[in-house]
């Protein structure tokens, strides 16, 4: 009896133990990567050539926002005669198309109710160009979302990365609305972290980085390799991502290129959104992590650390803590409902839980407060915003655990997320003196 019960709580123990020490494992790196950037500059690049583009954005009932952001790209530091910008019309019931084409963007619009998402319509765009407007040599192909607004001078700087040679890069993405509520400064504050010591770190290291949804470059070599668009996850810039970097290109990153993306402002859209990241990441994980396990061991000495990066990426790391916390919960179940005896077992459970959750809250707080104070300048808001949403970051990155869960079970769709905050980049830059930007 005695030797079951030691044997019970050492299972317990070892269990909790195990998966501490997994994800330690795992993701220790990432901290010689805050170490990194907080010492080191990127280099500063220069180009000696200006380069012709294609603009391609995805637009579904967007005619609030979609007018700034074609202005934003009209009015760049950088020759107009080599931007050309395309929009996607796809499956609207607005005016987004003909306020697009006022704004002067060549339209495409598409109705499609079976292939449904940004992968599928970025395919449709670039066939149609490459059918149609093949004369005009683009060397790049750009992706933005309908919501983003562009810093003047994006093009100049992104151009100085395709012309050191990148095939693909991301920018620096900063947000529209950081100041609206606890939501959209929590994702505000995670996009921040993730340019700041995420990908510029990898760029210093010279690995490579991820595109993030928007604001990024693919050069016409792989478009034209793959005869299009091939990627058609629910997370089709993870999967382009992932796809890339298993066949050993090198994604880069330019911080001087900055965007502003708007943040959902409701728990239902941020909800949908964040749930169907959560689905698409584990659709890549499924795909493509033997690609990438099998790259850690066969690709170019450069290219290896990449392909473990990459798979940390998108290894379900949210699962160690939900597997924790339904593994110590279901002994505290049992326990409550007579079918287990061992109360320090159960106390050792509990124990547990209050541990993962509270090392996990204090562990957001610290890269919250981190985030906020390196990139403080670059927050357009009030300093009592900034101070009080790093209070509430934690807990906006705790409500991925239970969007985490239930992505395991459920199906995912596309779901439209609304749009409404019509500003340029200078309206943006002044908020700090006018006061956070608030939906109209």
């Amino acid at each position: 009896m005695i030797d079951q019960f030691f044997s019970q709580i050492s299972f317990v123990d070892v269990f909790n133990f195990s998966v501490f020490v997994a994800f330690t494992l795992c993701y220790a790196y990432q901290m010689f990567y805050v170490f990194n950037v907080l010492a080191t500059k990127p280099r500063e690049l220069t180009a000696k050539k200006n380069h012709r583009y294609a603009v391609l954005i995805s637009a579904r009932n967007e005619s609030a926002v979609i007018g700034n952001l074609i202005h934003s790209i009209k009015v760049q530091n950088y020759p107009q005669e080599l931007i050309d910008v395309f929009v996607v019309a796809d499956n609207c019931t607005d005016n987004t198309a003909e306020i697009a084409e006022e704004a002067g963007a060549i339209v495409f619009r598409r109705f499609n109710d079976e292939l449904i998402g940004k992968g599928y319509a970025l395919d449709f765009c670039i066939k149609i160009i490459r059918e149609r407007y093949a004369d005009r040599g683009y060397e790049a192909y750009f992706v933005f979302d309908a919501d983003n607004v562009l810093d003047v001078n994006y093009f100049r700087e992104m151009n100085k990365t395709f012309d050191n040679g990148a095939l693909a890069s991301t920018s620096y993405r900063n947000s529209k609305n950081y100041g609206s509520n606890w939501i959209s400064a929590g994702y505000a504050t995670w996009f921040l972290r993730e340019a700041k010591f995420l990908s510029q770190a990898r760029l210093n290291l010279n690995t490579s980085c991820a595109i993030s949804g928007t604001g990024f470059f693919i050069s016409a070599k792989i478009i034209d390799k793959v005869g299009g668009w091939k990627w058609h996850l629910l997370t089709e810039d993870i999967e382009f991502s992932t796809s890339s970097i298993i066949d050993g290109v090198r994604i880069s990153y330019c911080p001087t290129a900055v965007l502003y993306d708007e943040q959902p402002i409701t728990f239902r859209d941020s909800w949908n959104q964040r749930f169907r990241w959560a689905k698409g990441f584990y659709q890549v994980f499924g795909k493509y992590a033997g690609g990438l396990v099998k790259g850690i061991f066969t690709q170019s000495k450069g290219h290896r650390f990449a392909c473990y990066d990459m798979l940390m990426t998108i290894s379900p790391a949210m699962l160690l803590t939900i597997i924790s916390v339904l593994f110590n919960g279901t002994i505290v179940v049992l326990g409550l409902t007579g079918a287990m005896s061992t109360g320090v077992m159960i106390a050792s459970s509990l124990s547990s839980i209050s541990f993962c959750l509270m090392s996990y809250l204090l562990f957001m707080f610290v890269l919250g407060v981190l985030t906020t104070f390196v990139e403080w300048d670059s927050i357009h808001s009030t300093t009592a915003k900034k101070v009080r949403y790093m209070f509430t970051f934690p807990f906006f990155m705790i409500t991925y655990i239970p969007i985490a869960l239930v992505a395991l079970v459920k199906k995912a769709e596309w779901k439209p997320i609304k749009h409404s905050i019509a500003v340029s980049a200078e309206d943006i830059a002044g908020a700090e003196q006018k006061g956070a930007i608030a939906r109209d």
